[in-house]
């Protein structure tokens, strides 16, 4: 059942926004366009709309979930816009994806603040995009969002992410530009199939810190 009192147990408990509020205040500022972080209370989306936050990018995508009812009720309240758009913690995005993303970017209405739900993996990668794409920086300077400092734990599934973008420097270094990359040279599979991970830190990720 969704409203009330269930969609506030579904944020600060299930959801563990309860930390996000006391102990993990993910939230960073990317450049003067965009912030980053995790998932945003009701208060959060008030002080981002006072800050002149127009737009809401939520990486983890509609759910049927109170954290998500809260989060579209607040936004529509603030006159904010609120878009859902997918991406994997511990999984390298499809092309297509990347395309949508880059669309997105050119699209939206800025500020935007740009959300996963600890702020580290997807939120890192969504940002390091934003850099690469839209800002058009070298992928060296997009990786410094995915890092121990946001909560990214690399030697985890989640470096995946980092193994993805490490995997365009030497095209880059070649002059060749990240949507050739994809678009020509990226062999999506072999990079999964290529990349292992430490068992201390998906145990870390997934048991103790109990990412998405």
């Amino acid at each position: 059942m969704r409203g009330g009192f269930a969609d506030w147990w579904d944020l600060f408990a299930v959801d563990h926004g309860f930390l996000r509020g006391t102990v993990w205040n993910n939230f960073h500022q990317v450049d003067e366009h965009l912030w980053r972080g995790n998932q945003p209370s009701p208060a959060r989306i008030s002080y981002l709309a006072k800050k002149g936050v127009r737009t809401i990018i939520n990486l983890r995508g509609p759910r049927d979930v109170g954290a998500w009812q809260l989060e579209a009720e607040a936004c529509a309240r603030h006159d904010i816009t609120l878009v859902d758009f997918r991406l994997n913690s511990r999984d390298i995005p499809k092309p297509q994806q990347l395309h949508d993303l880059k669309d997105l970017f050119s699209t939206i209405a800025y500020p935007a603040f740009m959300h996963c739900k600890s702020g580290s993996d997807r939120a890192g990668i969504g940002a390091a995009l934003y850099r690469l794409i839209h800002k058009s920086e070298p992928v060296r300077d997009a990786l410094q969002e995915l890092s121990i400092r946001y909560g990214h734990v690399r030697q985890a599934k989640t470096g995946m992410l980092d193994f993805f973008l490490e995997s365009y420097i030497p095209f880059e270094d070649q002059k060749i530009d990240f949507f050739t990359f994809v678009d020509e040279h990226f062999d999506r599979e072999l990079l999964r199939q290529k990349f292992t991970s430490h068992h201390w830190a998906d145990r870390l990720v997934d048991v103790f810190l109990r990412r998405e």
